[in-house]
């Protein structure tokens, strides 16, 4: 036990010798999960609406009630800033359009038909675009209201005078608001017939993205095994110690079980991320979690151990271990949902092990499945490393 403690330190120490090695322990890693989680998918709140920064410079009741139709619109949601951070927002391109409601937005102005809103927004941006069809309809709609009302007061004048200003005034709040509701409660002139199909793509990009990130980056180091074999072979030290007293299986024992430990180590920090940054939920099932996690390592493993029987150098083997990690990364949907490739494809990477670890741990992850969900990727996962254990020890005494 002591040599295979004594391995697994040198190992430790080979691998973190640099400071790169921890760009693709953690730092990748989180930073691609981070990336495609933000930047695919749809929101976790469902508000698909494009975000218009509104800068109220009237604070006034017609101001707000503009706002308030703003806020119904399905195309937009306003987001009220001061001017400064709207120009700063809009200059940062953070946001497409920028609405700003001058001073004189006000009901005198308006029924004088000399209100003009300023819309500042990104060249040849659809969402600019949209955002200012949006204003648009819901300008006219207030402006309809307010028609409404002023020929309600030129009728109402007709039949009987107003005692006074502020008796025509209240009148004309009244009518106004009535015309607005009205125009609320008015039909549709289009039905809508929304499909009940449904999407034959399970996908949630936070949930994707820490599974896709986590086998993706756990597998290249993994791999990476075979270069510490290259390595040993190289420097001749692995000679040197297979004709000391130490057997063949304990040094080939303490280098797979340091790295299995290793990367577990790796997984559980990058679930812990998700868990607590990303409020994923990881954690309902430890026992299926423990399961994958444990099965998709030795299989990553016992394909580093074959590679590493193969590869002669230890460059040989970094530049094969990360184009293989990647390429069966990207195959086995880690990247990308897997549904958006072909059937063929979607047939041909079941031979991948990074596909069956993907499977299991979106049961967990995004279909909130149990052990049950991951018994067969787990079972899978476990051939593979058979499979691959089996030829490079077979190879590994051979040479």
């Amino acid at each position: 036990m002591h040599k295979i403690f004594a391995i697994i330190r040198k190992d430790l120490l080979i691998r973190f010798a640099g400071w790169s090695e921890w760009l693709f322990f953690l730092i990748l890693p989180i930073t691609f999960t981070v990336i495609l989680a933000g930047g695919t998918g749809e929101p976790k709140n469902g508000d698909h609406r494009i975000r218009l920064v509104v800068v109220d410079q009237a604070q006034t009741s017609l101001a707000a009630k503009f706002i308030d139709l703003l806020e119904t619109s399905e195309s937009v949601h306003p987001d009220l800033l001061l001017l400064d951070k709207a120009e700063r927002e809009l200059s940062q391109r953070r946001v497409s359009a920028v609405l700003i409601i001058p001073e004189t937005f006000d009901l005198d102005h308006l029924k004088e038909k000399s209100v003009a809103l300023e819309l500042r927004q990104q060249p040849n941006s659809m969402n600019a675009l949209v955002a200012k069809r949006a204003t648009e309809a819901r300008i006219t709609r207030l402006s309809s209201a307010v028609d409404i009302a002023i020929s309600s007061i030129a009728e109402a004048e007709r039949i009987r005078p107003f005692a006074s200003d502020e008796e025509r005034n209240a009148y004309f709040d009244a009518a106004l608001q009535q015309a607005q509701a009205l125009l609320d409660t008015a039909p549709d002139r289009i039905r809508v017939t929304q499909g009940t199909t449904e999407d034959s793509i399970d996908y949630d990009p936070g949930a994707n993205s820490s599974a896709g990130q986590l086998i993706t980056w756990v597998f290249i180091p993994l791999i990476g095994i075979s270069s510490l074999f290259a390595y040993e072979r190289q420097k001749g030290t692995l000679r040197r110690l297979l004709v000391s007293p130490t057997r063949r299986a304990t040094y080939l024992l303490g280098t797979l079980l340091g790295q299995v430990t290793m990367a577990l180590v790796q997984m559980l920090l990058l679930v812990g991320f998700g868990v607590l940054v990303m409020k994923l939920n990881w954690g309902q099932a430890p026992g299926a979690l423990a399961l994958i996690l444990v099965t998709s390592a030795l299989a990553a493993a016992a394909l580093g151990t074959t590679l590493g029987t193969f590869v002669k150098t230890s460059s040989q083997a970094n530049g094969l271990s990360i184009m293989l990690g990647m390429i069966m990364a990207l195959l086995g949907g880690c990247w990308y949902p897997i549904e958006l490739f072909p059937q063929f494809v979607r047939t041909a990477v079941k031979i991948l092990p990074t596909s069956w670890a993907m499977q299991g741990m979106l049961n967990i992850v995004m279909r909130g499945q149990g052990l049950e969900g991951v018994l067969t990727p787990a079972a899978v996962l476990t051939g593979f490393a058979i499979v691959f254990f089996a030829i490079g020890v077979w190879r590994f005494h051979s040479e």
